[in-house]
């Protein structure tokens, strides 16, 4: 299989579209739910994605083929998603604000209380809130931490920081994201 993407990789390297679409479509989804785990909206996590295969397209002739395309495109994404939330975070856009308005419409089919139903809307909302209120760097690494899975070697080679800066950058959005959940501790 490895050898398929290698030549997949160097058609599309040398110019062939059709290849460089099954490249697209290989890795769209997961792209798209990191992009989204990161922006926290759709059109924004949309953009994101489109924005780092057009990336990808034009860098492909930097691409090592000893490395995983995956791997590179997940920096890519991790990359234009932060640019997606440092443009947001400077035209105080409105997006994220309808986004947590619209958080009780998501109900489970399990039929929670309407108690249970309403501390879970109230928790996603004050995330999502606190999760808007990070900076992008804290935000990405928190996302790639508890949203990914990823470890905080692989979070610094992402974000292009020491082990210990990613380290801090998630403590940073988990001590900042329980401030905004502990007035829910106190009344459960």
């Amino acid at each position: 299989m490895e050898g398929d993407v290698t030549a997949v990789l160097a058609r599309a390297s040398g110019g062939d579209g059709e290849a460089f679409g099954l490249l697209v479509n290989s890795h769209a989804r997961t792209a798209f739910r990191l992009a989204y785990r990161l922006t926290g909206d759709e059109r924004d996590a949309e953009d994101v994605v489109q924005e780092s295969f057009i990336r990808a397209y034009r860098q492909l002739g930097r691409f090592e083929a000893r490395s995983n395309f995956g791997t590179w495109l997940h920096r890519i994404v991790v990359n234009c998603a932060m640019d997606s939330l440092r443009a947001r975070q400077t035209r105080k856009t409105e997006r994220l604000s309808a986004a947590v308005d619209d958080g009780p419409d998501m109900a489970s089919s399990d039929e929670p209380s309407p108690e249970r139903l309403a501390l879970s809307t109230e928790i996603r909302r004050r995330v999502d809130s606190s999760m808007a209120a990070l900076t992008p760097q804290e935000r990405v690494a928190f996302a790639l931490r508890h949203y990914e899975g990823r470890s905080i070697d692989e979070i610094g080679r992402t974000l292009g920081v020491q082990k210990s800066a990613a380290k801090h950058a998630v403590f940073r959005a988990v001590k900042k994201i329980r401030v905004a959940l502990e007035p829910l501790r106190r009344t459960t």
